[in-house]
């Protein structure tokens, strides 16, 4: 067996574990549902984020100005209710929060969200923000069935309410899995409410995660008619230039 063939065959194989590993992954998680041409749902999910998540997470690719014009929001919208910093309607948006405070208090810095969608999926954001449940043993007091041992706090716990795990029977030699969460206080919304506020936050994340797609779509139906009727004139065209060569 030559070396650039078991190369070849290693990385195949590679590939073929991640994939199934991925597809095994995404069989548990909640399907988001997200709508990034729902401009309400974006904007309800702007609220949210600007409210409860941008006082430790950035979105540094991410600017004021530009979310104003692909969310139908005027300067003095965007600039009264959701700049919580200060910023220029031109300026990113960056979290006040400084690095090395996070990183004390957190054990490390909260990441940057612009690309979050994009690495992991809006189904797996939607489901991470359902499945935090109150665990005693962490720093945080905290836990998440999708990111065991994650280190942050749960910010939305007061509109979802505080789920407490229900745990498997235990196996000898086996640490308890968590089998189900279920409502041990109810928040200020209702699940079905606190669903689509999640859905909604998610639907924004992923516009964030790639703002172009919306004008990238929109574009593509007059590109796919030009090239429609450009082929339709090259064929009579065609027919034209060969009705006399038979």
């Amino acid at each position: 067996m030559t070396k650039p063939f078991f190369c070849s065959l290693v990385l195949a194989l590679g590939l073929l574990t991640a994939t199934a590993a991925l597809a095994a992954e995404g069989d548990a998680l909640d399907a988001a549902h997200t709508n990034i041409h729902d401009v309400a749902a974006m904007q309800r999910g702007a609220r949210t984020f600007f409210n409860y998540c941008a006082g430790c997470h950035s979105l540094e690719y991410m600017r004021y100005s530009r979310i104003a014009q692909d969310l139908d929001l005027s300067e003095a919208q965007v600039m009264t209710n959701l700049d919580m910093t200060g910023d220029k309607f031109g300026d990113p948006v960056i979290s006040a929060m400084p690095a090395a405070d996070a990183a004390k208090w957190f054990g490390k810095a909260p990441p940057d969200l612009s690309l979050e969608v994009a690495a992991k999926g809006p189904d797996w954001v939607y489901t991470y923000l359902k499945s935090f449940y109150v665990d005693p043993t962490r720093p945080t007091g905290w836990n998440n069935t999708v990111f065991p041992n994650v280190s942050m706090p749960f910010p939305l716990w007061e509109l979802q309410g505080v789920q407490t795990p229900v745990y498997a029977p235990a196996r000898p030699g086996h640490d308890p899995r968590v089998e189900k969460l279920q409502l041990g206080q109810p928040g200020l919304q209702t699940p079905a409410q606190y669903d689509r506020t999640i859905r909604d936050l998610t639907t924004f994340l992923q516009y964030v995660s790639e703002p172009a797609a919306l004008q990238r779509e929109r574009i593509g139906v007059w590109v796919l008619l030009y090239l429609a009727v450009f082929t339709f004139l090259a064929l009579l065209l065609k027919r034209e230039y060969w009705k006399d060569v038979h």
